[in-house]
């Protein structure tokens, strides 16, 4: 009761309440005179210096995290192709309606070989989706120049299935070429066989392909010492650009003549009619780019909310605590040197809560101490009073000089 009624202890209370509005690593240090009294404290401090390593390195790893995060990071899926196909001979009904006319289905799915591995609840990634279109071609003599092609394109509209089938009419056996176009994301470039045996990539997004051209560049030393800007080739660039040097900002455009679209995945498939043949399943491997799958796992952490609700709520306790324990030191020194020495320190006290005062109200000057006689009859007082009357006179004259120049 007797510490509340002080305004020291209030005003030490106003100082904890605007500290608590910012928290730093130093409010969880406690001060030298409290580990001084209490010994134990030194365990508190080894745990905080813990803390600050322990803090460095998660945060090293979080900005690592984000890093990885925001490059789309790629591995390499093998996606099985499942190619069948079913003939059915045809049926005559009374009904029209009900006839059918002999036909066979070729059927393609795909499935990842990884996706048995793949983390429970996470949705699996449809065939269909690989791919942004496929061509089958089949006999154009048996199916004419209009039914011999059938392509499949993808679509947002439409819903990732894990394949499909292709119906066509007829009973005799034919050959058919499929050809699928894989969707890359990024997009991706093929390189002319000569470039590519000189780079060590054959399909790549085309910043991968410059970066790779740039750092073949490096290593044999091809820019020019003086021009930092131009770039001086190698027998094997002349050959395959058929320049001696170029700028560094025209290699995208020099590579544009060596790079194209990749190349389809082309698969011959015999379509037989024959009732032990067309039961059986031809499997083929295709290595595709999927997105890793610890790049997911990294977003799950970073958008997680909840462990570090609960760190912060631990801090602002630890925090909390920290300025309990100011306060606490605060009083007992106050108290301390109090019972020391009450009558000097209520004096020192009051000087200070005085000039605490003037600050707060703007006061200037010293009233108590001009209230004195003592106050005038310091060595000062005549050089101040011999001011004063030179100003005054000074502002006479000033006045006596405005006014006679109005009268003339």
């Amino acid at each position: 009761m007797a510490d509340s009624a002080h305004p020291y202890a209030k005003k030490t209370e106003t100082k904890s309440k605007s500290r608590s509005r910012k928290r730093r690593i130093v409010d969880v240090v406690l001060p030298q005179r409290v580990r001084d009294l209490v010994p134990e404290s030194r365990a508190y401090m080894e745990l905080v210096e813990i803390e600050r390593h322990l803090d460095m390195t998660v945060m090293r790893k979080h900005l690592e995290m984000q890093e990885a995060v925001k490059k789309p990071t790629k591995v390499k899926r093998k996606l099985r192709l499942f190619i069948s196909h079913t003939f059915s001979p045809g049926r005559l009904e009374a009904d029209e309606a009900e006839a059918m006319m002999p036909h066979f289905d070729l059927h393609i799915e795909g499935r990842l070989l990884d996706d048995e591995r793949m983390p429970v609840g996470r949705a699996r990634r449809k065939f269909t989706s690989f791919f942004k279109r496929v061509i089958v071609e089949l006999d154009k003599a048996k199916y004419g120049p209009d039914q011999h092609l059938v392509e499949w394109a993808h679509s947002l509209e439409r819903s990732e299935s894990d394949g499909f089938s292709i119906r066509r009419f007829g009973e005799e056996s034919t050959k058919c070429i499929i050809c699928f176009f894989l969707d890359y994301q990024p997009e991706h470039a093929t390189l002319e066989p000569a470039l590519a045996r000189l780079l060590g990539i054959h399909t790549a997004t085309r910043p991968a392909i410059l970066s790779a051209l740039w750092q073949y560049v490096k290593t044999h030393k091809l820019q020019d010492p003086s021009e930092r800007q131009f770039l001086n080739f190698d027998k094997c660039l002349e050959q395959i650009f058929e320049v001696p040097r170029a700028k560094f900002s025209d290699l995208p455009t020099l590579l544009n003549a060596h790079v194209h679209t990749p190349d389809p995945v082309v698969i011959h498939y015999d379509i037989v009619n024959d009732p032990t043949e067309q039961k059986k399943q031809m499997c083929y491997d295709v290595e595709v780019d999927v997105d890793d799958p610890l790049r997911q796992s990294m977003s799950n952490v970073l958008m997680s909310i909840s462990s570090q609700q609960e760190i912060v709520g631990i801090v602002s306790k630890i925090h909390e605590t920290v300025d309990q324990i100011n306060q606490i030191k605060t009083r007992r020194e106050f108290f301390a040197q109090y019972a020391k020495e009450p009558q000097d320190f209520i004096s020192q006290w009051l000087i200070s809560q005085s000039q605490d005062l003037q600050v707060m109200q703007d006061t200037v000057g010293n009233p108590d101490g001009e209230r004195k006689a003592e106050f005038y009859c310091k060595p000062w007082t005549q050089d101040a009073v011999c001011r004063y009357f030179y100003r005054k006179i000074q502002s006479r004259r000033a006045e006596l000089e405005q006014a006679l120049g109005m009268r003339s």
